[in-house]
């Protein structure tokens, strides 16, 4: 799909797990980088698992001994990158790619997309998804045939999430930090909403605004779609998208299942995805397509807003 970039010179901020699958993406593609970390002890694990030694103390006071940059991967916790962002934009760093959802508001998102602009930088978000060998085959296959319909679910598993060690911030913005994964997906597939109804009700302990999830709309292209979600009920993220050949089911969005016209026996998709099972899936291809500045399925900070500020939040009925 890309070509391999040797050249680039990449900074990667966080040591968490996230990191590390980049870092080994990194060392795949032969790119050079180097990494900034928090604290000595998460160097000290992402050097014993990776084999490259961070800088510690977090990238405020770490930009100083950096290597004149330009290029960047944010992967850090949710509450900090926004402000991990925004140390790179007033350092000058000029292509950004940021963990999803870059901010924890709208208002966030506007203020880094003013400092790019400022700075004449660009940022991505980093729904890797988009870029599951699975999917990047199945958008061959839906544009082919003719998409007609899609459904998907985002039904969260908050039996487990309520356990979860997250700052309280975090897990009461768990539609947008989370649910979003899917969501964008859905409509990167089946295309960007023209019109939207919602519904919701309920509410969790731990996320307030809802615990149910329904609607409906119509996309730019005319294409119908539906989605549910019950975060007290049984259920799993899925998509299912239908042309007048084939219905095909990504449940769990790794794989891909069909339904033929005429039969009710639903099948495996045969999937080239060789890559995806060396490397967590998407990653490869979305940072290889970063480095090399392929934006085509990249996803810009400015439609990002965009889809937070008009869809995100009518399906979520809280302004993010």
């Amino acid at each position: 799909m890309y070509d391999y970039l040797t050249s680039s010179s990449v900074l990667i901020v966080g040591t968490g797990k996230m990191a590390e699958e980049y870092a080994k993406v990194l060392i795949n593609q032969q790119a050079q980088f180097q990494v900034v970390g928090r604290s000595e002890k998460s160097c000290n694990v992402f050097f014993e698992n990776v084999g490259i030694k961070p800088y510690s103390g977090g990238i405020a006071s770490s930009i100083a001994k950096i290597s004149k940059l330009e290029i960047a991967i944010v992967a850090v916790s949710m509450e900090e990158l926004y402000s991990v962002t925004c140390i790179l934009l007033e350092n000058d760093f000029k292509r950004i790619l940021v963990e999803k959802p870059a901010a924890m508001t709208s208002e966030e998102l506007e203020t880094l997309t003013q400092l790019a602009l400022k700075r004449n930088a660009s940022i991505f978000v980093a729904y890797n998804r988009r870029f599951y060998q699975s999917v990047q085959q199945l958008k061959t296959l839906i544009e082919d045939e003719g998409l007609l319909s899609f459904h998907f679910e985002f039904t969260e598993w908050s039996h487990q999430i309520k356990h979860l060690k997250k700052p309280a911030s975090v897990l009461q913005n768990w539609f947008f930090g989370n649910s979003t994964h899917v969501i964008d997906l859905a409509f990167f597939l089946g295309g960007t909403p023209k019109e939207l109804a919602s519904f919701v009700s309920g509410a969790l302990d731990w996320h307030s605004s809802a615990a149910r999830f329904t609607g409906a709309g119509i996309t730019n292209e005319g294409i119908v779609f539906s989605y549910f979600a019950d975060w007290n009920a049984p259920g799993r993220w899925g998509i299912e998208l239908c042309t007048n050949k084939t219905r095909y089911i990504l449940r769990p969005l790794e794989e891909v299942w069909y339904q033929e016209i005429g039969s009710t026996q639903i099948n495996p998709l045969s999937i080239n995805n060789g890559i995806d099972k060396k490397f967590k899936p998407g990653l490869w291809f979305q940072t290889n397509a970063f480095l090399n500045n392929c934006t085509e399925h990249l996803l810009g900070i400015e439609n990002h807003i965009q889809m937070t500020k008009k869809w995100y939040s009518k399906i979520l009925q809280v302004e993010i």
